[in-house]
């Protein structure tokens, strides 16, 4: 396998990841966004994930002292409002840029693969995801492994972008997927080709009801989810089987 180091230094700032979302294509694609990743995220929703992570983080349900990771964390912008709720929450990601991009903000930080947490089975007890399972290359096999790292009884909260459940606003979203969203792209973000990216990976996405029976034969149980705003985003929730 190519080094993230390798594939950033052939592609550079401009470089988005293919599809079949190949980890270092996709880690070397979030270090060459992560100067600018949280700002263009809330430009480029029109300030709406702000309140798709306080949904998140209210979903989680933490009590004081519990032990949470926060996988793709990125910056740990969605970490933080955990550990504020008084959670032991440490922020993972396979992207060293992004992580560095957060280096402000107080809480463990680990680089590692979604595909392969170097953490002991039980170790936590919630795992969340935000806007981060649509880049892994094994949905399947990371469902799996967050319920290896989650003691039994314990949550998973995904928040993902999803499908609109109003037919107009799904063509409506979809339209800005292939029009104004990589025109804001172009003059807000560092690398305006990872958003290109990131519209198509909505687009392929699977619907709500087909990401929850994916979660369900993973280790998963009580299975259900709500939609925000109109089904962009999908908050997923399940506990882990005992």
């Amino acid at each position: 396998m190519r080094s993230v180091a390798t594939v950033a230094a052939k592609h550079g700032a401009g470089f988005r990841a293919s599809l079949d979302k190949r980890p270092d294509e996709i880690a070397a694609m979030f270090d060459a966004v992560a100067g600018r990743y949280d700002l263009t995220n809330t430009l480029m929703s029109l300030g709406q994930d702000r309140g798709w992570r306080r949904a998140t983080t209210a979903a989680v349900g933490v009590r004081t002292g519990e032990k949470v990771l926060d996988v793709a964390a990125g910056t740990a912008v969605s970490t933080i409002p955990l550990t504020a709720r008084g959670a032991f929450a440490v922020a993972s990601d396979f992207s060293v840029g992004m992580l560095s991009a957060g280096s402000g903000r107080d809480v463990p930080k680990v680089a590692a693969d979604a595909l392969g947490l170097p953490f002991a089975d039980r170790s936590f007890d919630a795992v969340t995801i935000s806007f981060g399972l649509r880049n892994v290359s094994d949905v399947d096999a990371a469902l799996a492994e967050f319920a290896r790292v989650t003691r039994p009884g314990g949550r998973l909260v995904i928040c993902e972008f999803s499908r609109p459940v109003r037919g107009w606003f799904d063509r409506s979203y979809r339209e800005y997927l292939l029009r104004p969203l990589p025109w804001i792209a172009d003059r807000v973000s560092s690398n305006p080709d990872a958003y290109r990216y990131l519209a198509e990976s909505i687009r392929a996405w699977p619907d709500q009801q087909a990401l929850a029976e994916r979660i369900s034969t993973a280790g998963w149980t009580e299975v259900g989810w709500r939609n925000l705003t109109f089904g962009i985003v999908a908050l997923h929730r399940a506990t882990r089987r005992a």
